[in-house]
């Protein structure tokens, strides 16, 4: 941020641990210190996302819940209360896109406010942003690979891991979630074809409309095998317009 020349202040922290920190003012938290110590910060008097959004008179709110797949929340009240207030909202969380993405995108606009998700797929990729500069391309379909951890998983299986060892290492090395179900059970690759195709196609489809499959069902000695015929497994996401549908 400094290379850019922005100056910024973090004026709010909210999470399980912390409960809910607000100064208006700033809150001097070290950089690159680890975790984050609850001693010495303020908390606000808030018991809720609007309570503290007030407290904190925040311009932004970088919203970083967990993906909750069957409805999103509570990150589109998060995202919805900052818009509400005038805030412009950024999120890296699936959900807000999948379930929300029309209706968050009319309130944002009816504020004159941001509401930008461009980590939700591919990480920084550009990839909605891009889309947004090309207006007019008309995309028909898409085929790739959008999960890191399945991928890395399949990898060490053909290596000569176990599944669990294999799921154990890619914890180890950050890439893999302490619950690692969404991606091996293809959710977070299921919900990350149904954001692309809500915002950049522009069929509203639903989570139950896409085929999914996981990975978790596959033994080593079938990836290996695989490997050996020079047909690797991996999780492959793809979509395809046909007429009005995908």
């Amino acid at each position: 941020m400094r290379d850019l020349q922005i100056e910024y202040r973090i004026t709010g922290i909210a999470s399980r641990r912390l409960g809910w920190l607000a100064d208006p003012k700033g809150l001097s938290v070290a950089s690159g210190a680890g975790a984050l110590a609850r001693e010495g910060l303020p908390a606000s008097q808030a018991t809720n996302v609007r309570d503290w959004l007030h407290a904190t008179q925040a311009d932004v709110l970088f919203e970083a819940t967990s993906l909750n797949v069957t409805s999103g929340e509570p990150a589109i009240d998060h995202i919805h209360a900052a818009l509400e207030m005038g805030a412009h909202a950024i999120t890296a969380n699936k959900g807000t896109v999948v379930h929300a993405y029309q209706e968050l995108r009319a309130l944002a606009a009816s504020k004159h406010r941001r509401f930008l998700f461009e980590s939700t797929v591919m990480d920084g990729a550009p990839i909605f942003s891009l889309f947004d500069t090309l207006p007019a391309i008309h995309l028909r379909g898409f085929r790739g690979i959008l999960n890191s951890t399945t991928n890395t998983i399949l990898s060490g299986m053909e290596q000569g891991l176990s599944f669990e060892q294999s799921l154990k290492h890619a914890q180890e090395i950050g890439i893999a979630e302490t619950d690692p179900t969404h991606d091996v059970e293809g959710w977070d690759a299921t919900v990350k074809v149904a954001a692309l195709v809500i915002v950049l196609m522009g069929v509203p489809v639903k989570l139950n409309a896409i085929n999914r499959e996981g990975i978790s069902g596959l033994t080593a000695e079938a990836v290996r095998a695989a490997r050996a015929e020079g047909n690797p497994y991996k999780l492959v996401c793809r979509a395809q317009r046909d007429g009005a549908v995908v």
